[in-house]
């Protein structure tokens, strides 16, 4: 067995009143089961609110690290800093794309609520409301369905900055734009122009299934990577990581484009602006990540997220 002092890091912590205290641990342990001792002690401190340092250190631990890898050993001391309440990534990730959804439906059916007066629905209104509907129910069922993520939960709080992105980016925003009356079947707009052309209508459909199927293959690749439970990942291979690092980003951005040619909509240029900025920072990171954890393994020609460009 190793003892382990477990100290609050700065003052004292309000669920753990107990603390410093000494825990005891099997010799192969890990960086979890630590914490799960300490959850054992301190119940309303459980595992996922816990970060834990070692002392001298300013890196916090990985759960999935042996102790004796950490530089843990007997009577060493390690500081608990409480992250607060926790949610997990899976609810944030069902909350995010609910907002389209439910504001979406709303504007679409009720819109005399809104603008003071019924909209006899264009074409254009029509094929945006079922993609958008298509898009963020898509996007539910990976996340109840196909997803993995790494990090199990997140601060409670950040849920609502999360949240923001798609509640009012791509929900209230692109709703109020899209189902407007300026956007109606009788609007001098829309009447005899392009957006009410169903050739040019299906056309931009046709290459956003395109883009949504293939970031649905990319998901599926990933999912394939890493085991149940597990952290561990893998270089991924095959549609689209041929090209780039992050083709899941390319081909979510590429349907975005064409749903924004499609509605000409000033908010969806605004979504897509924003979304492209904040995948490609994303991208950035994560490629990085990727060339740190397999070095000379990862593919040297292999661009972060747009394929021969970026």
């Amino acid at each position: 067995m190793v003892s382990v002092k477990i100290s609050p890091a700065g003052k004292p912590l309000s669920l753990a009143r107990g603390l410093p205290v000494t825990v005891e641990v099997k010799n192969n342990a890990k960086v979890s089961d630590l914490k799960a001792a300490i959850a054992t002690k301190f119940p309303k401190l459980y595992v996922s609110r816990q970060r834990l340092v070692l002392k001298g250190e300013r890196k916090s631990l990985d759960d999935d690290t042996l102790l004796k890898d950490a530089g843990v050993n007997d009577a060493s001391e390690l500081f608990v800093k409480d992250l607060g309440a926790q949610i997990s990534w899976r609810t944030v990730f069902v909350v995010e794309y609910i907002g389209p959804l439910i504001l979406h439906t709303i504007f679409y059916w009720f819109p005399q609520v809104f603008y003071g007066q019924p909209v006899q629905h264009s074409e254009v209104q029509k094929f945006a409301y079922a993609l958008v509907m298509l898009h963020f129910l898509k996007r539910e069922l990976e996340t109840l369905f196909i997803h993995r993520f790494s990090h199990g939960t997140m601060p409670f709080v950040y849920i609502f900055r999360n949240s923001a992105h798609y509640h009012i980016l791509a929900g209230l925003f692109l709703a109020i734009d899209l189902y407007r009356p300026g956007y109606s079947a009788t609007s001098p707009s829309i009447k005899g122009t392009i957006y009410e052309n169903t050739t040019f209508l299906w056309g931009c459909v046709a290459a956003w299934l395109f883009a949504e199927y293939s970031n649905f293959l990319t998901h599926l690749n990933l999912r394939s990577l890493r085991p149940e439970g597990g952290r561990k990942r893998a270089i991924p291979y095959g549609y689209g990581f041929d090209w780039v690092s992050l083709p899941n980003y390319y081909f979510e951005i590429l349907g975005w484009a064409w749903f924004t040619v499609m509605t000409g909509s000033w908010a969806s240029i605004l979504f897509f602006i924003v979304g492209s900025g904040t995948m490609a920072n994303w991208a950035v990171q994560k490629h990085r990540k990727y060339k740190k954890e397999f070095g000379s393994d990862y593919p040297r020609n292999r661009k972060i997220m747009i394929p021969l460009i970026f």
